[in-house]
């Protein structure tokens, strides 16, 4: 069969073929084209890298001067992107799903409300996946699944030894470009080894201590799923950081995005703390939540405006051929470097207290 390719082929080629970027690792990409379904690794042409070009996982490129004996090529272009992560670094996304288990470890409430801010932060449609539902009773999937959906959400409650419950979510990844994220060790890699066969990703256990799992998974990379998509699965990650704009957080609130539906505040820059007439403020669970993260977003946003200007810590030298740029400033005297002068004088010194002695 693979000879059969090959006459097929040309051993190499300079016409430049369309392909998506399934994998990065240090400074090769793993392509494959679209139309000719072959994988190459490939690498990034010097100019990408002097106009400061980035290659991501799910970017559509153009890969030139392919050598299909060796499944070697070079990317020249990337092609015009519809989304973009920066973490994890993905492009062409349509939406993110959060992987969370029911047990082992257990679900909290306000850590998984966390990742969901963080997911709504990234514009894409946002899905929720409870594993491990073989773990818990039916009557405590029911008080979950009503008290997400008052959160604005439908989960989807799967088991990995119950292949009927993935069903519903081979329908949601269908020709999709998906991420998977969440904690570690809430089985993810299992998970995508189920609906990516022969990926055989590597499983960690949950830590006896901290109740959390051993990230397992060391870089970002796309699998393709059986019955068609693309899945992007990310480096586990504990806390995600909440960098967004105290004013634009409640619209990353589905609650907060109901109630500004309906009615409006008072005052057009309401933060829905204690102002007055204010349509989020209430008695919804998730609100306290708010609360704690708007803290956490003013907070940064002061620490921001406290950090000095770029141009008080860089000055602007002229390199000889006329060329400008900036380079940091010696703040402290102790990072300048000592004169041969001043070395002298201590030499100097060094001789005669030897001397004396």
């Amino acid at each position: 069969m693979k000879g059969e390719v090959l006459k097929s082929k040309p051993l190499a080629s300079s016409i430049p073929l369309v392909g998506k970027v399934l994998a990065v690792q240090a400074n090769f990409y793993r392509v494959k084209l679209e139309k000719a379904k072959h994988v190459f690794l490939c690498t990034r042409r010097a100019r990408l890298k002097k106009i400061g070009q980035r290659v991501m996982v799910g970017d559509r490129v153009l890969v030139e001067e392919l050598d299909w004996a060796d499944g070697r090529g070079a990317i020249a272009a990337v092609m015009p992107r519809q989304t973009q992560l920066d973490r994890p670094p993905v492009a062409n996304a349509e939406q993110i799903f959060l992987v969370f288990a029911l047990e082992e470890p257990t679900l909290d409430a306000y850590q998984l409300s966390r990742f969901l801010v963080k997911a709504e932060t990234t514009g894409l449609k946002v899905g929720l996946c409870l594993n491990k539902s073989d773990l818990v009773s039916t009557f405590t999937i029911q008080q979950w699944q009503q008290r997400l959906r008052e959160w604005g959400y439908r989960p989807l409650f799967i088991s990995i030894y119950n292949p009927s419950s993935l069903e519903q979510l081979r329908e949601e990844l269908y020709q999709k470009i998906t991420v998977f994220a969440g904690l570690s060790g809430v089985g993810k890699s299992s998970l995508i080894n189920l609906l990516a066969p022969g990926t055989n990703l590597r499983i960690g256990a949950v830590t006896g201590k901290l109740g959390r799992g051993r990230h397992t998974t060391r870089h970002v990379e796309l699998f393709e799923l059986s019955k068609g998509g693309l899945l992007a699965d990310t480096p586990g990650f504990n806390q995600p950081d909440l960098s967004c704009a105290p004013a634009d957080l409640s619209f990353y609130f589905p609650e907060a995005r109901e109630r500004l539906a309906t009615s409006s505040c008072q005052f057009s820059d309401c933060l829905h703390r204690d102002e007055p007439n204010c349509a989020v403020r209430g008695d919804w669970e998730r609100y306290e939540h708010y609360l704690n993260f708007l803290a956490e977003a003013i907070a940064q946003q002061e620490a921001l405006k406290q950090q000095p200007d770029a141009e008080s810590t860089t000055k602007l030298k002229i390199k000889g051929s006329g060329k400008h740029q900036y380079e940091p400033k010696l703040v402290s005297k102790k990072y300048r470097r000592r004169s041969r002068r001043t070395q002298q004088q201590d030499l100097e010194e060094l001789y005669q207290e030897a001397e004396e002695y």
